[in-house]
């Protein structure tokens, strides 16, 4: 385990998790976040969403891990002007408290999964209306719906973990340093009410995050009524496992086409059919991530013509920083290379492997053009992403782009990089390098180990 927090100078804590109503003041003007229902936005919403980033911000927005979208370049001027576009097109925030603007993370796919044991779509929308009623909820809570089926979700910080075991039935789940911690076992119908309950247990602690609680404050968030099964870990068979053990929609073959990427951890094709017998014939599933999650308005229209004339009906936000659409299967591969222009659809581009935040100067606590740096790493970093390993090119040690470890993390600090191999952000780093350095330490050795290319921990 490496040492915490030992970097020479801490970055300014953000304020709050920023809304249409209350953007967020960074290096490029204001952050204002859109947060879609379930991250599902439809072709005119989308349009809605490019258009006013293009006339009230400065044309760039991202894609975050929890499928959400950030406005970036708004003013004081264009704020209130953008919070109302977006509110016409039912975008706007749902609450004024501080709370949770969208309180659970689903799969892309959720609602399209003929083998789903749960009603994804429908345990997370009730279990937001009642999210809702509780207060003061953490800015910054979130609760993982997993629907069971093809397609499951990278190991997101959660605060709460609902999970589809069978038919009906779904697992709850706290999480804590580690592996989550199992409550039990309930049926599908009483899960909303649970969670709801422990959210509300959970805001009169005052802390932050659940996983920040000790395990008898824990121990103190009660379910109000006892779920089947033991309190337990969550790990062995059957049960969520860590992110480098999990698949991330790892299906069964298909001669006739590939598997969709739905997280972050997914080395997987791109494409995939997704039988839909509501709909009386097959969507294709396709996937596209935007680069280090960076779009832009234009793109964003481009997207929405190509979603359009290939059958899809919405945007589905993916927590892999991208989108994915259920297109007409004839469609699929020409849509996917369309994509091409403007996202990631190659399943084996080393970007994928690379996490970065905007760095600078669109962040005012980044002093490195992390973006570009990151392009430069993943092409060094190719043979260590072929692999299955992981990077993270960070602009400070907030790690907003990816807060856990990753097998190398280069994190900024006044134009230069500390390097924490297998560690995250806010480890301490064995060693301070240029961007140029780093490339080539990496570029040197490509089939070693990375811990043996930098300077042994001491």
């Amino acid at each position: 385990m490496s040492a915490r927090r030992a970097l020479p100078a801490a970055p300014s804590r953000r304020g709050w998790c920023p809304g249409l109503a209350r953007p967020m003041p960074t290096g490029d003007g204001l952050l204002a976040r859109v947060h879609p229902p379930l991250g599902i936005l439809s072709l005119a919403q989308l349009r809605a969403v490019a258009e006013a980033a293009s006339r009230y911000g400065n044309g760039h927005v991202d894609i975050t891990a929890r499928a959400n979208l950030q406005i970036r370049g708004v003013q004081e001027a264009t704020r209130e002007p953008l919070a109302a576009a977006l509110t016409d097109v039912g975008l706007g925030d749902v609450r004024h408290d501080g709370g949770p603007q969208r309180l659970t993370l689903t799969s892309p796919l959720c609602g399209l999964d003929p083998e789903a044991l749960v009603d994804g779509s429908t345990l997370a929308a009730r279990i937001e209306a009642l999210g809702r009623a509780v207060a003061p909820l953490p800015a910054k809570t979130l609760v993982a719906v997993e629907a069971g089926g093809r397609c499951t979700l990278p190991d997101a910080e959660a605060d709460i973990h609902v999970r589809a075991v069978a038919p009906g039935r779904a697992e709850i789940a706290l999480a804590t340093g580690g592996a989550p911690l199992g409550l039990g076992v309930w049926p599908e119908d009483a899960v909303p009410e649970t969670v709801a309950a422990l959210l509300a247990a959970f805001a009169r602690t005052g802390a932050r995050r659940v996983r920040d609680l000790s395990d008898i404050e824990r121990a103190s968030l009660s379910p109000p009524s006892a779920g089947e099964g033991r309190t337990r870990r969550v790990t062995g068979e059957g049960a969520t496992l860590p992110r480098e053990a999990r698949p991330s929609c790892e299906l069964q073959p298909d001669p006739e086409a590939v598997v969709p990427s739905c997280g972050t951890s997914s080395r997987s094709p791109l494409l995939r059919r997704v039988p839909s017998p509501a709909e009386g014939g097959g969507r294709a599933a396709v996937t596209a991530d935007a680069p280090f999650g960076r779009s832009t308005a234009d793109a964003l229209l481009r997207l929405a013509a190509i979603a359009d004339w290939a059958g899809a009906r919405d945007i589905r936000l993916s927590p892999s920083r991208g989108v994915v659409l259920a297109v007409d299967p004839a469609r699929a591969a020409e849509a996917l290379a369309r994509l091409a222009a403007d996202f990631i659809t190659d399943a084996h581009d080393p970007r994928r492997a690379v996490a970065a935040c905007p760095g600078a100067p669109a962040c005012a606590s980044g002093s490195t053009p992390t973006h570009a740096d990151a392009a430069r790493l993943a092409e060094a970093f190719r043979p260590f992403a072929a692999r299955g390993l992981t990077a993270h090119v960070s602009g400070c040690a907030k790690g907003c782009a990816e807060p856990r470890r990753r097998d190398l993390t280069l994190v900024g600090h006044a134009g230069r990089y500390g390097v924490v191999p297998d560690g995250a952000p806010g480890d301490a780093p064995v060693e301070w390098l240029t961007i140029e350095a780093a490339l080539e330490r990496v570029r040197g050795a490509q089939t070693a180990n990375l811990e043996d290319l930098f300077r042994t921990r001491p």
